[in-house]
């Protein structure tokens, strides 16, 4: 849960936390019901109900030292969970609480997550006896808990995966270093020539994840345009090394921010092909093509990334009008034996012709799918078959690499 200072606006779930609690406290007829947190050392009060002078010692963001509390003593099994009368129990009685703020009646029940973990204790306390306390009164407690608890998982699972995701990245991008960046050619399908390198990002194969998920972690936990920026700086290092243009993706999210844009003016635009991928949403296509409008003046061109692949390519297309499409590999692997990936393809290439664009298809892996893509107008490809990613060191000079053989049988139209 949130960490709040007294008197500061609640978050749904302490509200939600505070209506469970004004139920206890109402219920059970004590002056105070609160929400605490322990974890190991201190029971930090979260959420708290109080009324009356219960109110001038209860208050959330007050801690204590978790041993000497009544809810370590119950969770040990020295208390038992109701205690109609504080001062006729010696173990109660010898506890700061039972002095300051002279606590005399107690009900205190764990609170645990959905796998058992114990999050604190969920506690209703008055400063007077109360005889009419019963193990009635605990089962109340108890199903308030785990309602309680319900509210709270959520928040803790996402705090935990931010933790996790911060710990991985974190490291990698201390001292400006980031991803390693490798580059798989481009060629011209017609000739086997090498006219350009995609740039892309590689991560610890120890995290087990794929780039595309990595960074939309990064971006869920405000890291995003950082962890792009240190690898467009990386990619950027190939402009000046290898034949052709270099391929740079970039989030829309990014690509407007004003350090992206710093980078980009400072790089020999006409080399440069600048992606955006079609999974990431545009909330405002006006800012995105002021920033792209100068940077395609000074010859920057602009690819829509992963077209096939779902739907939001095509707006991305009819809204910045790219000079390259480029075709996902769900929709090129395997196309010479298929005749529904052929019709999307062919439909596809006509699409881009009319919109004055250049098609790639990447994920190119056979010499049978190379030929057909040729044959189906596609102007350049990307994938094993040409290459697989590399360092920069692999592309330094001019290659021609294998071009794409014509296919067997002419394949016009469907089988």
């Amino acid at each position: 849960m949130a960490r709040r200072s007294p008197g500061s606006p609640a978050t749904d779930a302490e509200r939600q936390i505070a209506d469970l609690l004004r139920t206890a406290k109402e219920s059970l007829r004590l002056s105070v019901a609160f929400l605490s947190r322990l974890d190991g050392e201190a029971q930090h009060l979260e959420v708290v109900e109080a009324s009356g002078p219960a109110s001038l010692f209860f208050r959330a963001g007050v801690t204590q030292k978790q041993e000497t509390t009544f809810c370590q003593a119950i969770l040990d099994g020295r208390l038992p969970a109701v205690i109609p009368d504080v001062a006729r129990n010696a173990v109660a009685r010898s506890l700061p609480s039972a002095r300051i703020p002279r606590i005399r009646s107690y009900v205190s029940v764990p609170v645990r997550l959905s796998d058992g973990t114990l999050y604190g204790t969920f506690c209703a306390a008055g400063l007077t006896s109360d005889q009419g306390l019963t193990e009635r009164d605990r089962a109340l407690m108890e199903v308030l808990a785990k309602a309680a608890a319900v509210v709270l998982e959520p928040g803790i699972r996402d705090r935990e995966r931010r933790e996790v995701i911060e710990s991985r990245l974190l490291p990698l991008m201390r001292d400006h270093r980031g991803p390693v960046v490798v580059y798989q050619p481009i060629v011209e399908l017609a000739t086997g020539r090498r006219v350009g390198a995609e740039a892309l990002s590689r991560f610890p194969a120890e995290w087990e994840v794929p780039p595309d998920v990595a960074f939309a972690e990064a971006h869920s936990v405000g890291l995003g345009p950082e962890l792009e920026l240190l690898a467009l700086r990386r990619a950027a290092e190939a402009v000046d090394e290898v034949t052709g243009y270099v391929a740079m993706n970039v989030s829309p999210a990014t690509l407007v921010t004003a350090d992206c844009l710093d980078l980009l003016v400072g790089l020999p635009l006409d080399r440069v092909l600048l992606e955006l991928s079609e999974h990431d949403p545009v909330e405002d296509y006006q800012t995105l093509q002021a920033a792209l409008d100068p940077l395609r003046r000074a010859g920057m061109r602009l690819a829509i990334d992963d077209v096939g692949a779902g739907f939001s390519s095509l707006r991305h297309i009819v809204q910045t009008h790219p000079d390259v499409i480029k075709l996902d590999r769900t929709i090129v692997d395997g196309v010479s034996d298929d005749d529904v990936l052929t019709t999307l393809v062919r439909s596809l290439v006509a699409f881009a012709a009319g919109a004055g664009a250049r098609v790639v298809a990447e994920g190119v892996e056979t010499a049978a799918d190379a030929g057909w893509l040729r044959e189906l107008g596609v102007d350049h490809g990307q994938g094993w078959y040409f290459g697989r990613p590399g360092p920069l060191g692999d592309l330094v000079g001019g290659a021609v690499l294998p071009s794409a053989p014509s296919p067997a049988v002419s394949r016009s139209g469907g089988r």
